[in-house]
């Protein structure tokens, strides 16, 4: 057998002209479908390499397929290498409340590339603080109605002077022409932020429009010019003589839609004003940085940090600040049992951290844990890990040609031997960290984890028939029975949430759906041992209710109480924390059962509703339910924001009527969702995501495909 290109039984070849689009699109179906359209045996074809997919796109050119792009093309069409996404992202994040006046840690719907481009020019104007001392202002000016933004500095202005190779004004060609840079001089040791070339440029290219002005007291000129379109047009620049004072400014208009976007929200402008008080917290302490006309209170990184401290939400919370040298400014504070840093690279803020945090943090960790391994003689073994996890460090830090993971620049890569300084924590700082109170949380730590290890051992419940003495539990009148395997037991988050699921059984009726609550998260059994989960109430009372062994693994449901469990939480980090930890525990204990699809379910319920008001009060006409806010807001989009709908936002499963709950239940198949084992990299993110150890393999995880109708995503 041969196909048209020449392939036959035991003689696989390699087509030309592959397009991995295609192909990926494909799956084995795809595949026989293509091999029945090129006369392939499909068993043939399964073993071909790379096909022709020329032939299969039979309407495009060879121009069409294979092209080159310009740089400036290049940016616009792959904007994730050079300024990162450009798709909202939900994020828990540090951000400035403009109402309260302080930093807030909340989750935003940001878009990384629109905080980068302000970045770059933030970064800019910090950089000139280096190179001119007599520099003392930054001005930041954040325009909403306008959606615009400005950065001046008065500090040395742009030489303004025909560059004589490029035959341009130097900011022109600074601004308005890639690759550009004053810092290509490796032998020449910078500590400043820009690096590559590209910069303030990426903020031209993402731009409506982009005006830049600057002051030359050599020359005594002034130079304005505007760029439009994504810096695809320039206007002539404008050159007048000028005696006033140096300075440089820069003035954008996103270009919104580009980012999703329609104009500066307030999720924007919260972290936009976060970095400002950044740039305030790492530059010299003589420069004043003021913020839509009105200065910082923030003179230097000590208060900056107590700052942060203070805004976090305890006052109480220690400040050890200690100034090493010209170069470096830490200090430290107490976390919340997850290592938190906030660190600054030459005025840029690395949000994931890097070398320098690493240099700064073990000499801590080191010295912290030799004291607390001698006061710990004989319990379990502390590691680094956990004494990092209770540490809160701030860093401020010059670094000669910083080197970082992307043009994002969210990791210093930099090797401790090539900062051009190093930080030495004296003994006075290191002693007053000892003296902070983490020591006795660490102790306090331990002593909860060994006397969980010393609980008793959990027994396996045997138990098919009725179960007695659990509290609160609704069994089904079916569990434990023969019809067991059709049965149901939804876990709520909480009592109200059991409330909710309650009413909605009382319509699909008791005989085939159990309901029990749940008092919290559930423990994370991966990182326990064996003991720890036994000796866990809410464990052993799941385990009695489903009728689950421990030395078991199953092959099917048989046996088991009920066929299947429901999750049902709120739509928030907790109640997704909560679905996490117990298929956690599922996929720990009993993998088989993880890997039955449909076993593990989740009832969703709307986050958002709107309707049209009718001739009565409680008359709903055209009533939609969201599942997401994605849904939600493209449905704003199409309806001029919803003008002339009414509209509901559900919090949690108690903003749920108990008439919702049947509304709910009498329509379960658009509110039961499926889990769906795909592979064993399902399981892998699962550890990934619940394994302490893999703290550093997380960055570069991915999650589950875990809905069968590939559309909801978890809130």
């Amino acid at each position: 057998m041969a196909c048209n290109y020449g392939c036959s039984l035991g003689n696989p070849v390699s087509h030309t002209g592959y397009d991995a689009e295609v192909q990926t699109d494909l799956g084995f179906s795809g595949i026989k479908f293509m091999a029945k359209k090129l006369r392939c045996s499909a068993l043939v074809f399964d073993r071909i390499h790379v096909f022709d997919w020329n032939q299969l796109r039979r309407g495009k050119t060879i121009e069409q397929i294979y092209q080159k792009k310009t740089q400036l093309e290049h940016i616009l069409l792959r904007p994730d290498t050079y300024v990162g996404s450009t798709e909202h992202q939900l994020q828990e994040m540090w951000v400035f409340d403009e109402a309260k006046g302080q930093m807030v840690y909340r989750k935003i719907d940001y878009v990384p590339a629109l905080y980068k481009i302000f970045d770059e020019i933030l970064v800019n104007a910090a950089d000139n603080s280096k190179r001119d001392s007599k520099m003392d202002l930054i001005e930041v000016n954040i325009d909403r109605q306008l959606n615009c933004i400005s950065v001046l500095n008065n500090g040395q202005g742009i030489p303004v002077q025909i560059h004589k190779e490029h035959k341009c004004y130097v900011p022109e060609l600074i601004f308005g022409h890639l690759l550009t840079s004053d810092n290509y001089d490796d032998n020449e040791k910078k500590v400043t932020g820009g690096r590559n070339g590209y910069g303030a440029k990426l903020t031209n290219v993402f731009s409506k429009k982009f005006i830049i002005e600057t002051v030359d007291k050599s020359s005594k000129k002034k130079f304005t010019q505007v760029f439009e379109r994504n810096m695809n047009h320039k206007n002539a620049p404008v050159v007048t003589d000028c005696t006033s004072k140096e300075y440089t400014k820069v003035t954008f208009w996103p270009d919104f839609p580009r980012f999703g976007m329609t104009g500066l929200d307030n999720d924007i402008c919260s972290l936009l004003m976060k970095r400002v008080y950044d740039i305030a917290a790492s530059t010299a302490k003589h420069i004043k940085v003021a913020l839509n006309g009105k200065q910082l209170p923030i003179r230097s990184f000590e208060d900056y940090c107590r700052f942060f401290l203070k805004t976090a939400g305890d006052d109480s919370s220690p400040c050890i600040y200690e100034k090493c040298s010209d170069r470096w400014e830490v200090a430290f504070s107490l976390s919340d049992g997850n290592f938190s840093q906030v660190s600054f690279v030459n005025s840029i803020n690395t949000i994931k951290g890097g070398t320098h945090v690493s240099h700064v943090s073990d000499q801590v960790v080191e010295a912290i844990l030799k004291v607390v391994k001698g006061k710990n003689r004989g319990g379990i073994d502390i590691k680094p890990a956990h004494v990092r996890n209770h540490l809160w460090v701030f860093i401020n830090c010059l670094v000669e040609n910083p080197a970082f993971d992307s043009q994002t620049k969210e990791t210093l890569t930099t090797k401790q031997a090539k900062f051009g300084s190093s930080c030495e924590l004296s003994d006075k700082t290191i002693k007053q960290v000892m003296k902070s109170g983490i020591v006795e949380t660490i102790l306090d730590w331990v002593k909860a984890k060994q006397k969980v290890d010393l609980s008793k051992q959990l027994r396996a419940s045997k138990t098919q028939g009725r179960v007695n003495g659990i509290p609160k539990l609704d069994d089904a009148n079916d569990a434990g029975g023969r019809h067991s395997q059709d049965c149901t037991l939804i876990l709520t988050e909480g009592d109200s949430a059991k409330s909710l699921a309650v009413a909605g059984v009382s319509v699909v009726g008791r005989d085939k759906y159990g309901v029990f609550p749940l008092k919290g998260k559930v423990l994370n059994v991966r990182d326990a041992n064996f003991k720890q989960v036994t000796g866990n109430a809410e464990i052993s009372n799941l385990l009695q209710i489903m009728g689950l062994d421990l030395k078991r693994q199953y092959d099917s449901t048989a046996g088991l109480r009920y066929g299947s469990i429901m999750l049902m939480t709120d739509q928030d980090p907790d109640g997704s924390h909560i679905k996490g930890l117990l298929i956690n525990l599922i996929h720990y204990w009993w993998p088989s059962l993880a890997q039955m699809n449909g076993f593990l379910k989740e009832f969703i319920t709307p986050i958002v509703k709107v309707w049209k008001e009718g001739k009565k009060s409680d008359d709903r006409q055209h009533e939609t339910s969201f599942f997401t806010l994605q849904e939600y807001q493209a449905w704003k989009e199409r309806t001029d924001g919803g003008r002339g709908w009414k509209s509901k936002y559900y919090k949690g499963l108690g903003t749920s009527t108990a008439k919702e709950a049947k509304e709910y239940f009498r329509e379960i198949e658009n509110h039961e969702i499926k889990f769906r084992w795909n592979s064993d990299q399902d399981g892998e993110a699962i550890d990934l995501a619940f394994n302490k150890k893999r703290a550093d393999d997380r960055k570069a995880g991915s999650g589950p495909s875990w809905y069968q109708s590939g559309q909801v995503e978890d809130r």
